[in-house]
C-alpha cells in the first residue's frame, strides 16, 4: 500500500511530525502460561497473575520483525512498505489509519506503556529513544498487507524525560502458529526511525495468558482466537521458546484492567547500548 518516498518527502513528513509532538516500571515474574492456558481465568482488576514482585531488568534479546513489519525491510502489493516515511506516523492512538482510510480496529481498548531503559544501568532511562510498535487485529490481520487499504494498529513514539512512551491500541488477536505479541523495533532518535536499518532493537512483546483468555472467551471478535490460543504455548512459540525464564519475563508486560473497560500494560524494553 505504501510506496516508496524521496528523502525530501520523508524529511518533511518527520518534520511535520515532529511539530505535532509537543513535548516502575512494573517487570514481575510469575505465572506467565508458559504451559498453556488450560486453568480457568480469573478477572485481572489488578496487574496480572503473569507477575509478581521483584523487579527485573535485563537486555531484551532480539527477535525477528516477521513478515508484516511495515519498515521499508519487504514489499507489500508491489511497493515497498515503509509507513516509517508517512507523515502522520508519530502518534500516541494508533486504533485508526491515517491518510487516505480513516477506519478504526475494533477490539477491547489496550493502553501500552513501555519505558525504554539502559540495561547496564538497572534500566536507568534513555529519553529520546524512539519506538515503533505493529501488531495484529482483533482476527488476527495485519495493516497493509493482509489488510491492505489500512495502516492502524502502527504508531511510532519518543521517550520521554522518564523514558516512557505511551500507545493507545486495542488488546491483539491469537492467529494460528503463534503466541499473542506485539511487534517493536527501537531506535536511538526520532530523526533515525525512518529506517528499519537504524533500528538498535527488533523485538516482541509476549502477551500474558490469563489476561489473553479473558479477551478472548469474553469479546466478540476474538472467536478465533479461543482455538489458535488453545494450540500454542510460550514454550512452543518459535518466537519467544528459545529465551530464557527472565527473558520471557521481561518481554511480558504487567497488565491491569478487564474486557469491558479496557486494559492497561506496562513493560520495560532493556537494551544493552
Amino acid at each position: 500500500m505504501m510506496s516508496d518516498h524521496s528523502h525530501d518527502d520523508h524529511k518533511h513528513g518527520l518534520e511535520f511530525d515532529l511539530e505535532a509532538l509537543a513535548a516502575q516500571r512494573l517487570r514481575r515474574r510469575g505465572v506467565l502460561g508458559l504451559f498453556g492456558v488450560g486453568a480457568a481465568a480469573l478477572v485481572v482488576s489488578q496487574p496480572s497473575l503473569a507477575l509478581a514482585a521483584d523487579a527485573l531488568c535485563i537486555a531484551d534479546p532480539g527477535e525477528t520483525a516477521g513478515p508484516y513489519p511495515g519498515d521499508g525491510s519487504n514489499r507489500s502489493s508491489g511497493n515497498t512498505s515503509n509507513i516509517l516515511s508517512e507523515s502522520g506516523v508519530v502518534r500516541s492512538d494508533i486504533r485508526a489509519s491515517f491518510g487516505t482510510s480513516t477506519n478504526a480496529a475494533d477490539g477491547v481498548p489496550l493502553t501500552l506503556r513501555i519505558k525504554i531503559g539502559d540495561a547496564r544501568q538497572d534500566c536507568a532511562a534513555l529519553p529520546g529513544y524512539a519506538i515503533y510498535i505493529w501488531h495484529c487485529t482483533n482476527d488476527g490481520r495485519y495493516s497493509l498487507y493482509t489488510a491492505p487499504d489500512e495502516n492502524y494498529l502502527r504508531g511510532v513514539q519518543v521517550a520521554d524525560a522518564e523514558g516512557y512512551a505511551t500507545f493507545t491500541t486495542i488488546f491483539p488477536g491469537c492467529y494460528d502458529g503463534r503466541w499473542p505479541h506485539i511487534h517493536f523495533e527501537v531506535y536511538p532518535s526520532l530523526d533515525v526511525a525512518t529506517d528499519h536499518k537504524n533500528a538498535v532493537l527488533t523485538s516482541q512483546f509476549a502477551l500474558p495468558a490469563d489476561v489473553c483468555k479473558q479477551v478472548y472467551d469474553a469479546v466478540p471478535g476474538y472467536e478465533a482466537s479461543i482455538s489458535n490460543l488453545s494450540r500454542i504455548s510460550i514454550e512452543r512459540d518459535n518466537v519467544f521458546r528459545d529465551n530464557s525464564d527472565d527473558e520471557v519475563a521481561m518481554m511480558t508486560p504487567a497488565v491491569s484492567g478487564n474486557p469491558t473497560d479496557g486494559y492497561t500494560a506496562d513493560v520495560t524494553v532493556g537494551l544493552a547500548i
